[in-house]
């Protein structure tokens, strides 16, 4: 039976004060056993001090990117392993930010969940669409192919340990928010896609949504049948909402 989740990626932003102030009120709320996965995504500088606050709550640590290399003359990147050694047990891959501004494709975000799992860090794969790409109706073919390349680099076994994000590109950042009925359309079109490789593969692993989910619309989103908790942005930086969510995904 899937279990809700929910995790929180703080982006670029927050001070080593409020990054601690917001994990102390997360781990004083959520308890050491929560009735969803609850889990936090800091900058990789703040990883290491978020770590011991969460350590023996019921709060998980994640890393917002990795390297598709275990280790060299990479100056500048952080590998799974260095991820594991601070006390990560998730990351983010593929966020539509890292493929946009960043230029990361199919094939590297393939490598890297790769190496995450390599690694013994569950991937947060993120998919998704552009507005230019919904209006287009390419919707599904831009969503197939980057769930394929995964497929094709890990199999669908890998799937089992791992949790995927539908992030609308069109709805990051911009206020907009897809409808309970468009976000569940998109999941559904996911747990398919898996589900024609592997039926077991597709009712065990987690989709969760990623476009602007926030306190007010969270427990809406959170009902439909195959949206099992979300990727929340700016709403994960404010204890009270990023509570209210959590409390909605359980």
């Amino acid at each position: 039976m899937r279990r809700n989740f929910v995790a929180g990626n703080w982006k670029m932003n927050g001070s080593l004060e409020s990054a601690n102030a917001l994990v102390q009120a997360l781990v004083s709320s959520v308890g050491s056993n929560p009735s969803a996965d609850v889990i936090i995504c800091p900058p990789f500088i703040h990883l290491q001090g978020v770590a011991a606050l969460v350590k023996g709550s019921g709060v998980s640590l994640g890393a917002q990117d990795l390297s598709d290399q275990e280790a060299g003359a990479f100056t500048g990147e952080v590998s799974g392993a260095m991820l594991k050694d601070v006390g990560c047990d998730y990351v983010i891959i593929g966020h539509s930010e890292r493929r946009t501004l960043y230029g990361e494709d199919d094939a590297l975000v393939s490598k890297k969940f790769v190496h995450a799992l390599a690694e013994g860090l569950t991937p947060i794969l993120c998919v998704g669409e552009s507005l230019e790409e919904r209006e287009s109706g390419a919707m599904e073919a831009v969503i197939a192919r980057q769930i394929d390349a995964v497929l094709s680099a890990a199999g669908v076994q890998a799937l089992c340990d791992s949790v995927i994000a539908y992030e609308p590109v069109w709805a990051i950042g911009t206020g907009m928010t897809a409808t309970p009925e468009q976000a569940q359309e998109v999941h559904a079109f996911i747990r398919g896609r898996i589900a024609a490789v592997d039926a077991a593969a597709a009712e065990g692993v987690r989709i969760l949504y990623g476009g602007s989910a926030n306190a007010a619309n969270a427990a809406t989103l959170f009902g439909q049948p195959d949206i099992d908790g979300g990727l929340i942005g700016g709403a994960s930086l404010k204890a009270e909402d990023f509570l209210t969510i959590c409390a909605a995904a359980a």
